[in-house]
């Protein structure tokens, strides 16, 4: 029994002979499967090839023929057993396909397709689409990560006017923008038009030609038809600019997996270095086996039923066969013997192309379709009186099932099969046109798009063997509006520019950028703090007033070196407790003083070292209340020397009020009241140690954080009400008789003391870090040194230098 099958293919136009490799695929296909014994024995492929001349009117026509049987067009009428419709491949370009498919969807025929996806409109039901190539998204989401890949952000886009152009331009430039893209034109090239509008599509090819060659970016991504190519090598040569440079300059096409590099007969002559070094998506293609041998066994006075091949080879070789009853032939005869390998590429290639493995493709999915259908309606019937089964008695609109489940391994070794959605499962090759001033051309495979890699690992490209175009010098095409901005600085968008369009401004102070072309710097966490060229964050130090620092050793010294004086002052005083100069001013007060003096200088210590729990609650609590102590006795001092000279009036009853009993009770409600003041601190919210990160920009200062401010600033409040009372009782007595006043000694200590303290606060204020607990200790060290040497140090003088002057006599004689 002989079937045919018939198919319907996107023709090799008179004006395209690059695309005769199609038809050469399809036959291939046809013949291996006819003289495979294991695949539809006893069944014989054909097929059918009708040209839609990329015209609606005539794409129905043809449609309409595949279902006639007759060579007269009559619609659903079918004679003869001979030719049977089983399915259709095609068409190249997705509005043919579209316009085929609202035929077969009626007969419920399947249409096999190599282009893109058509654009499908709501009012149009589902069709038997059967995808021969990877969907279109995964094609889009390999551009933009070619995009991202080299950094591309300022790119040009052409596409066709026509639907597919504006669906990309709705659904893909959104995305693409999102991800860091803009653009610097967006261009619609025209259609194929009438030849009286021909005129007017070359002046817009002149300007959107200026245009692409005006601007500054380097990319340019092309969607276009299978003829579009066609339409771009004739930019150089329709520009307007009456300066142009001999040398254009080169730009790197971005190509989708349609657009092929073709040229027309009378294109034969022209440069092509226009598109020398574009990238292309392309249809994942192999090397079939015995294809080439295929290819090299066609010659016109060889092959028959190639109602094709004599077409071709004149426009191929620019020759003409003398029996074409032309008359005269003028120019080269055809001998037949040219060689299809010695053709440029733009004409004809001798390795499978991406659109031809796809038909290859398609012929064997429907024979392994056809092949399961039979096999289960037949496995367990034996063939009746010897006859074939007929095909046309058979439901082919069951094929759908069969093709849907179909797998195999193709002569190449890919795996074929389709996914739920007709699809299938195939991805792209990343393909670098190379073409020489020979026009010949070269492709070389540079990268991979896998549909079944993570999304972030799907593309693969291999940058070092990408040949760009000669323009670039092969350094790699840079393409951004705006030059990158670099760690350090951030992007400031340009007012009424698209957002790839910036300024570089450095970041604030305290802020980062570690990438380039941040949108914002941003700080650092509170351990780290930016280095100079703010693009990096460095570790803090953390810091403290420790004893291993030159500031922390002086200090403890000069500590250590003043409590030492004045241990020896109370040692001399205690060793000549017996003299009327240690007498003559209570010399429990000046035991006490001394003591507390002493233990201000030790006090010194808890603000070196590292702050602890302890150190931190005794700092400011025991110093204040040992140096309220201090100020205490020099008050008492103070009142007891003008209460005796009160006293020795006659009749004063100031009397009873001199004695010890007076200077006790002064030091000690003094004292206790700074003790209570301490307690409702310490009890309420007390000083604990912390880590302060943000004082200090290079720095982590472990401190104390005093709890109450309000306590801490009350309890030096306090001392300087004592100071201030008794620096005015001594002042009111410093003209007493100088043998036996100590008034002008505390006047100048407590003038001292009052100094210190005074410059203590905006000085403590204004410092940072380490340097507070420095100021807490000098001013400690300042004040008590300045209690000890101008209140003691004369009376030492007398006792060890001068001790003819510590005679009572001396001290009463007047």
């Amino acid at each position: 029994m002989h079937k045919v099958y018939n198919t319907e293919c996107n023709p090799c136009s008179s004006a395209v002979p690059k695309h005769y490799q199609h038809i050469l695929a399809l036959a291939f296909a046809v013949k291996e499967i006819n003289e495979n014994p294991q695949l539809l024995s006893n069944i014989t492929l054909g097929f059918q090839i009708y040209d839609s001349y990329f015209n609606a009117k005539w794409t129905y026509h043809a449609t309409m023929l595949l279902l006639s049987s007759l060579r007269r067009f009559f619609p659903n009428y079918k004679c003869g057993t001979q030719t049977n419709l089983i399915a259709v491949i095609g068409g190249l370009d997705c509005q043919t396909s579209l316009h085929v498919a609202t035929i077969l969807d009626i007969y419920k025929i399947p249409q096999l397709i190599y282009g893109p996806d058509p654009v499908m409109h709501d009012k149009i039901p589902g069709l038997y689409f059967y995808q021969l190539v990877p969907r279109e998204a995964l094609q889009y989401e390999g551009i933009l990560s070619l995009l991202l890949h080299f950094r591309w952000t300022w790119i040009g886009i052409i596409v066709m006017d026509n639907d597919t152009g504006e669906r990309i331009l709705q659904t893909v430039l959104p995305v693409f923008s999102r991800s860091g893209v803009c653009f610097a034109f967006v261009e619609r090239c025209p259609m194929l038009s009438l030849v009286t509008e021909i005129e007017d599509m070359f002046q817009e090819g002149a300007r959107i030609h200026d245009k692409i060659m005006g601007t500054k970016t380097n990319v340019l991504v092309a969607n276009g038809e299978s003829y579009s190519v066609v339409f771009l090598r004739w930019l150089p040569y329709l520009s307007k600019q009456e300066h142009a440079s001999n040398e254009p300059k080169g730009k790197v096409w971005i190509m989708t997996a349609q657009m092929e590099l073709t040229s027309v007969v009378y294109q034969r002559t022209w440069d092509a270095q226009i598109l020398h070094g574009a990238l292309s998506f392309t249809f994942h293609s192999k090397d079939l086996p015995g294809f080439q041998t295929f290819i090299e066994s066609r010659n016109p006075s060889t092959t028959k039923g190639d109602d094709f091949i004599r077409d071709f080879w004149q426009q191929a070789f620019s020759c003409t066969f003398p029996d074409t009853g032309f008359g005269n032939v003028i120019g080269d005869i055809c001998t037949g013997d040219e060689k299809l390998e010695s053709l440029p590429g733009p004409f004809f290639e001798m390795n499978v192309t991406g659109h031809s493995y796809s038909i290859y493709n398609a012929v064997y999915i429907v024979a392994h379709a056809l092949h399961a259908m039979f096999s289960s309606r037949f496995k367990n019937r034996a063939m009746e009186d010897g006859k074939r089964g007929k095909l046309q008695n058979q439901n082919l609109w069951q094929l759908h099932n069969f093709l849907r489940s179909v797998a195999f391994n193709n002569s190449a070794g890919d795996m074929i099969y389709f996914n739920q959605n007709g699809e299938l499962i195939a991805g792209f090759d990343i393909i670098n046109w190379i073409v020489s001033a020979n026009q010949s051309f070269h492709r070389m495979k540079v990268g991979r798009m896998d549909p079944q890699g993570p999304s972030d690992q799907r593309l693969s490209i291999n940058e070092d063997a990408v040949t760009w175009n000669s323009w670039f010098n092969q350094v790699r095409p840079l393409s951004a509006c705006s030059e990158s901005c670099y760690p350090g600085s951030r992007k400031k968008v340009k007012e009424g520019e698209p957002f790839c369009c910036y300024d570089c401004i450095p970041c604030p102070e305290g802020k980062i950028s570690e990438q380039k072309d941040m949108n914002d710097c941003y700080k650092c966490a509170e351990e780290n703090y930016p280095n100079n060229k703010q693009d990096f964050c460095l570790h803090k130090t953390v810091i403290f007033l420790s004893y291993e620092e030159p500031l922390g050793l002086i200090l403890a010294c000069c500590a250590l070196s003043f409590a030492l004086t004045t241990a020896l002052v109370l040692g001399i005083f205690i060793k000549h407790h017996n003299t009327p100069i240690v007498k003559a001013n209570n010399q429990d007060l000046t035991y006490t003083l001394l003591i507390s003096i002493l233990l201000c200088f030790l006090c010194t210590l808890l603000f070196i070292g590292q702050p602890q729990k302890v150190t931190c609650l005794l700092r400011q609590t025991a110093f204040g209340i040992i140096f309220s102590v201090a100020i205490s006795c020099v008050l008492a001092k103070s009142i007891t020397v003008v209460l005796a000279f009160m006293a020795t009036k006659p009749g004063s009853r100031m009397r009873k009020w001199v004695g010890k009993k007076l200077a006790n009770i002064i030091v000690i409600s003094c004292s206790f009241i700074q003790a209570g003041i301490c307690t409702v601190w310490l009890t309420t919210s007390p000083p604990f140690p912390d880590i302060d990160m943000n004082s200090l920009t290079e720095e982590i200062l472990l401190e104390c954080n005093e709890g109450s401010v309000t306590l801490f600033y009350g309890v030096l409040g306090y001392m300087g009400f004592l100071a201030i009372v008794s620096f005015t009782v001594a002042f009111f007595s410093r003209k007493l008789p100088d043998s036996f006043n100590e008034a002008k000694f505390i006047t100048f200590s407590m003038l001292v003391f009052c100094s210190v303290w005074l410059s203590f606060i905006p000085t403590y204020l204004s410092s940072k870090g380490k340097l507070m607990a420095a100021v807490d200790s000098f001013s400690i060290l300042a004040s008590s040194a300045g209690l000890l040497g101008c209140i003691f140090s004369p009376k030492c003088y007398i006792i060890l230098l001068k001790p003819e002057l510590n005679k009572r006599e001396q001290i009463i004689r007047r």
